[in-house]
């Protein structure tokens, strides 16, 4: 039925995950020959079952049927979960303690998008050079045979227990909007949130795969211009949104104010700092100067890190830090939760802090340092390409003399500001931030980078 695809499209290894175009880049003969090179090599590490799931994109099934079909002809026993968040294919590796895995989701990227994330064993997903290895593992095809068995198993009940559990809401009654973007949160939100003291108005909240309404990403202020006006209509004190996926969370504010992740990260410190023994808080070069701050004024450790929620998640997990995320929407909590990425429970918990004070979000955030910075800016770039354009803005700024880190890509940090360039590790693209102390001064370094970016991106 499915065959070994000696000629597996290289590009689609990518720095978190395995992403790529269905059915250009990725097919069900892609998905077949990576499940047989995942279940050979978890096979060869000594385990035995693997825990799958997908997400609702219309292509994850079949590619999912192929996947599994793979795994389980190199022998691995698999658990099923079918139609599943990624925040519920991670609780299910928690809960059955099987960290062997694969989700089959292509998070946020566009809908004719797929992919898959992917742990071999308890260090959690895959990334960076574990994945360049991977790739050579599956050219070899040097795979071992066998007949695993499927059994199904529905993770639902205890992660709607693992919510119930978790909260505390105060005496003020929160009114929420809420977009599920019709990602696959969606097939579980109103059985989480009915559970809870909460005034609820939801919109795109059907499961549909083709993302009908609105690009299922969160943390691009476009695609939240439905929940603003919903927000502003109905009189709501918040509006969350969440991604394809629903391992990220967007906001906006009662006056339909997007709120950017790191602004979402300075409210929840606020909150749990002094009710937390380690103080140290971690943060992706994307996040604004205002965290680090914030961080520094409540008397806590920032830990500046790179972005890509496979590197940040496991570094919170590594350094045992109670809370940590990045720009992208990715957080994770780790103080009265399992540390795993969920939009729902992110969102939740901004509603509880909410319920527990009668300040509005924009109360919330007053007193601190406030910078002007630019979105994520997206230059397209060809993956033989963009690596090397970033490895000469480094060059750039050596001979310019200036002071630069290189976590990930290139931050290069002025005593006013400064201006990060990094090569996409979800796509063909070349990303760009800027952020300075005066609206001007972030003209000049926008001006400065973007040309020399242009200039290189030949």
């Amino acid at each position: 039925m499915y065959r070994y695809k000696q000629d597996i499209n290289r590009n689609i290894f990518r720095g978190y995950d395995i992403r790529g175009i269905y059915p250009i880049e990725i097919d069900s003969d892609t998905a077949y020959t990576i499940g047989r090179g995942f279940g050979s090599y978890i096979r060869s590490i000594g385990k035995t079952q693997a825990v799958i799931g997908h997400d609702n994109r219309l292509s994850s099934d079949e590619l999912y049927t192929a996947l599994k079909t793979g795994i389980m002809e190199s022998g691995i026993d698999v658990i099923s979960l079918g139609l599943v968040t990624t925040p519920m294919y991670y609780y299910a590796c928690i809960k059955l303690k099987v960290y062997s895995g694969v989700m089959v989701t292509a998070s946020h990227n566009p809908k004719d998008d797929n992919g898959f994330k992917f742990a071999f064993d308890e260090s959690g997903n895959c990334k960076g050079q574990e994945i360049q290895d991977f790739l050579a593992y599956i050219l070899k095809g040097d795979f071992i045979s066998g007949s695993g068995s499927e059994e199904s198993y529905n993770i639902e009940p205890d992660y709607i227990e693992l919510f119930r559990t978790n909260f505390n809401f105060g005496e003020r009654r929160v009114k929420a909007v809420i977009d599920p973007g019709n990602g696959t949160t969606a097939i579980i939100t109103n059985k989480i949130h009915e559970m809870f003291p909460l005034d609820i108005e939801f919109i795109n909240n059907d499961s549909d795969g083709t993302f009908p309404n609105h690009h299922p990403d969160p943390c691009v202020e476009k695609n939240l211009d439905q929940l603003k006006k919903k927000v502003i209509e109905v009189g709501a004190d918040i509006g969350l949104a969440y991604d394809g996926d629903g391992d990220r969370i967007g906001f906006v504010t009662s006056n339909g104010t997007f709120i950017p992740t790191d602004k979402y990260m300075i409210i929840v410190i606020r909150d749990i700092i002094n009710k937390v023994a380690n103080k140290k808080f971690l943060y992706d070069v994307k996040c604004s100067k205002s965290l680090s701050d914030e961080i520094e004024k409540l008397g806590g450790e920032g830990i500046c890190y790179r972005t890509g929620n496979s590197y940040t998640k496991a570094k919170v997990r590594e350094d045992d830090l109670p809370f940590g995320g990045e720009l992208s929407g990715h957080v994770y909590f780790r103080d009265r939760w399992p540390g795993f990425d969920s939009g729902l429970y992110a969102g939740l918990r901004m509603l509880e802090i909410l319920s527990n004070t009668d300040k509005s979000v924009e109360e919330l955030l007053e007193g601190i340092n406030e910078y002007y910075s630019t979105e994520e800016l997206k230059f397209t770039s060809p993956d033989n390409v963009k690596f090397g354009v970033v490895e000469k803005i480094g060059e750039y700024a050596k001979e310019q003399g200036y002071n630069y880190l290189t976590i990930d890509g290139i931050k290069v940090l002025f005593d006013d500001g400064w201006a990060l360039v990094r090569a996409s590790n979800t796509g063909p693209n070349i990303t760009a931030r800027f952020e300075a102390s005066t609206n001007e001064r972030l003209e000049e370094l926008q001006n400065e980078f973007i040309s020399k970016i242009e200039e290189l991106n030949k």
